[in-house]
């Protein structure tokens, strides 16, 4: 008899479910115009999910490295509707990106755990794939001033640089400074529960 391969687990995160309704209410007026939105780092597929069916008919690309992929396609492939593609194999730091122009790229506390190299490659990609006038939102935290927000996200950003001294969390005006060799324009920084930002760049 043939062996049959077990079937991938779901992987869950609580913070997504907590706020994936707040970043929803966002990305429902950013992306109300957008017919094709790649996300990066798409996880656990939560976000993925939820979004592609309140945000129909738009079609939502999950995406992320290798390693997450089999739990990220049985979420996607149990759970998902007809406008949320399967997910693709998608490193920021291996270019050109396998995907057609999008006019619409969301992640969600992916900036954190890159290092500084990875960052600015998620940039070059974007600059090749986001169309103009396309829009990109990015959530989690970000320091202003080289100031943190909140002592909870200082508590964070050690813990993170203790785990690989490469991540941390990003100061927002770097950030945008790689955005605006992007041609990307700021359109928003909203504060979101949790100290987190939902931050919104629009390509010229």
């Amino acid at each position: 008899m043939e062996a049959v391969s077990p079937i991938p687990a779901m992987a869950f995160s609580s913070a997504c479910e907590r706020n994936k309704d707040a970043i929803l209410a966002v990305l429902t007026r950013v992306f109300t115009d957008c017919r094709r939105v790649l996300e990066i780092g798409s996880g656990t597929g939560q976000h993925a999910v939820h979004f592609a069916a309140a945000l129909a008919p738009l079609r939502w690309l999950p995406s992320d490295r290798e390693p997450a992929l089999p739990a990220l396609a049985a979420r996607i492939a149990a759970e998902a509707g007809a406008n949320c593609a399967a997910p693709v194999v998608l490193d920021v730091a291996t270019q050109p990106w396998p995907v057609e122009p999008v006019d619409g790229v969301f992640t969600a506390n992916t900036l954190h755990i890159m290092s500084w190299e990875q960052v600015q490659a998620f940039f070059a990609g974007l600059d090749r794939v986001l169309q103009p006038g396309g829009r990109l939102c990015i959530y989690g935290p970000f320091r202003y001033g080289e100031e943190f927000t909140s002592p909870s996200n200082a508590s964070f950003d050690t813990s993170l640089r203790h785990r690989d001294s490469a991540s941390g969390i990003r100061d927002f005006e770097a950030v945008d400074q790689l955005a605006r060799r992007a041609d990307l324009a700021l359109q928003a920084d909203l504060a979101m529960p949790a100290n987190n930002q939902l931050i919104i760049w629009e390509r010229a």
